[in-house]
């Protein structure tokens, strides 16, 4: 007799995130960076370096190709990871450490590695969270084809330049229960706006300033609010959060390696019930659709914080919710600062960010004001853990104690002694 394979259930779905319970927290990263030609700033496109790059380090450094139809879209070796975004910004992919210093190790050593042949191509990797010079319309898609069919799909009118021009930093944290990770979600979405503010760090584009301290940050409130924005705050569970995720239009499926364009015809919930052309859902299909789910705040087998401009102070960003998310007592001061604060006033702070960063109104305060409790919550607990942490948050300290966010240095700069040259932006950022 023939089995005929079980139909997807909720359950099933269910297990991907309690298999994340751990009783050890670790720390991982997700580093993007914009490939700029050293001497015009021009975007790096995939056929005039990045491809000849991943493989001369391929050969050098003996990772294996990740490829996509036969074309290199990325690397790896054992757990670490180096892949390509849709406009061919790099990102590296660590497995997760026990502390940061493991983390900023690995990465150092890997940078190393990657600069030696980077500086034969004449390519800086930048650390900056939109295209200095080239903007979208001049920047081609990799030749992966999820990416083709998603520039397609996504709507929103900045869609394209958060596909093909931006670069960020997401922070990854474990979770030791349900409970646990409701709580550590709940907080994460809290302080997303905050970090999204202190961080802020691309306000030129296509070689102009545009007004807004995060352009990368207004990039994503206007790329498809199906699947962007907060996931979660108050009545909230793994399930609730899988409900969001079901509800949401499936973009695409890829059965025997194939794509499947569905172009949001069907959510998740309907191809469970009644299957799409032949096909049913299974729970590779669910984990495709879910990493295709684009939340501030991303629930997995861990939670994975994803709304920060990349910048030179990467760390600072992990010690940040590190000492909040991994100390009771810090979680704790955090729920008691915004006990008084509903989710549309994070909403509206989320909206206000990109353009003020921390000078943006939050209920009777600014950013600013919360943000250096945040900060100081941060470093206390840090403190406590006695692992020297706190050392990474000496960089953002001077600014967000003075009400400052990256941006506001760069625009000052660019209005005053820079004299709107793009040069001078480009050393700052690669001096730092």
């Amino acid at each position: 007799m023939i089995k005929t394979k079980a139909k997807l259930e909720k359950q099933d779905i269910l297990n991907l995130f309690t298999c994340g319970f751990k009783t050890d927290l670790n720390v991982a990263m997700e580093f993007e960076r914009l490939p700029i030609w050293d001497k015009t700033f021009e975007a790096v496109d995939y056929n005039a370096g990045i491809c000849e790059f991943l493989r001369q380090f391929a050969r050098e450094e003996n990772w294996d190709y990740i490829t996509d139809d036969y074309n290199i879209i990325g690397l790896k070796q054992n757990h670490d990871t180096i892949t390509l975004e849709p406009g061919s910004q790099v990102e590296l992919s660590i497995k997760p450490e026990k502390t940061i210093f493991d983390l900023e190790k690995k990465i150092s050593s890997l940078d190393k590695k990657m600069e030696s042949i980077l500086k034969k191509f004449g390519i800086t990797l930048l650390k900056y969270g939109v295209s200095p010079l080239t903007t979208y319309k001049n920047i081609n898609l990799i030749p992966k084809r999820r990416y083709k069919i998603m520039a397609k799909y996504l709507w929103g009118i900045l869609s394209d330049v958060m596909m093909r021009e931006t670069a960020g930093i997401q922070g990854c944290f474990d979770f030791k229960d349900e409970q646990d990770a409701i709580r550590k979600f709940k907080i994460a979405n809290m302080l997303t706006p905050f970090m999204t503010a202190m961080f802020a760090n691309s306000p030129i584009r296509g070689g102009a300033e545009t007004g807004y301290k995060t352009f990368r940050g207004l990039a994503w409130l206007n790329t498809d609010n199906d699947r962007c924005g907060f996931a979660g705050f108050d009545d909230f569970s793994f399930e609730k959060y899988i409900d969001k995720v079901l509800k949401s239009p499936i973009i695409f499926l890829n059965k025997n390696n194939q794509m499947i364009e569905v172009d949001g015809k069907i959510n998740f919930e309907n191809y469970m019930e009644k299957g799409y052309e032949g096909f049913d859902a299974t729970i590779e299909d669910f984990e495709l659709h879910a990493n295709l789910y684009f939340p501030e705040v991303r629930m997995r087998n861990f939670i994975e914080i994803r709304n920060h401009d990349c910048l030179n102070m990467p760390y600072a960003i992990l010690a940040i919710y590190k000492g909040i998310l991994y100390n009771e007592s810090a979680m704790r001061e955090i729920e008691a600062l915004f006990k008084n604060c509903s989710f549309k006033d994070f909403a509206e702070l989320r909206y206000n960010v990109p353009k003020s960063a921390l000078q943006s109104r939050f209920k009777d305060a600014y950013a600013a004001d919360y943000a250096k409790e945040i900060l100081y919550i941060a470093e206390k607990s840090l403190i406590e853990m006695n692992t020297g942490e706190e050392k990474y948050l000496d960089d953002i300290k001077e600014y967000t104690m003075n009400g400052l966010c990256p941006a506001d240095v760069i625009i000052r700069n660019w209005n005053g002694i820079w004299n709107k040259n793009l040069q001078k932006l480009i050393k700052h950022l690669t001096n730092n």
